[in-house]
């Protein structure tokens, strides 16, 4: 049984997160934004999937996953990446 336990992932907010928020939250419905001054922090019950084509798609470019890490805050939750996929999830 897959865990419900929350997981989050933290951006700084600039123009650079907006496509990476964006397709985030697409490709996620039950995820909730949490926009505060300078930081950007998106919950999900159990699980979050951040989709390396949904970002190129909204973003108008090639995207490479790891540039996610140069505004990473923070996120809570067992990582699981690939070229394609960086999930979220508690096991």
């Amino acid at each position: 049984m897959a865990s419900t336990q929350p997981v989050f992932i933290a951006f700084q907010a600039n123009n650079d997160t907006r496509p990476i928020i964006d397709a985030i939250l697409a490709d996620n419905p039950e995820a909730k934004l949490n926009e505060m001054p300078a930081l950007v922090k998106i919950d999900a019950p159990g699980r979050l999937v951040v989709k390396r084509d949904t970002i190129a798609e909204l973003a108008g470019r090639d995207f490479d996953l790891r540039e996610i890490y140069i505004n990473l805050i923070s996120l809570s939750g067992e990582v699981d990446e690939s070229d394609d996929e960086f999930v979220l999830a508690w096991r």
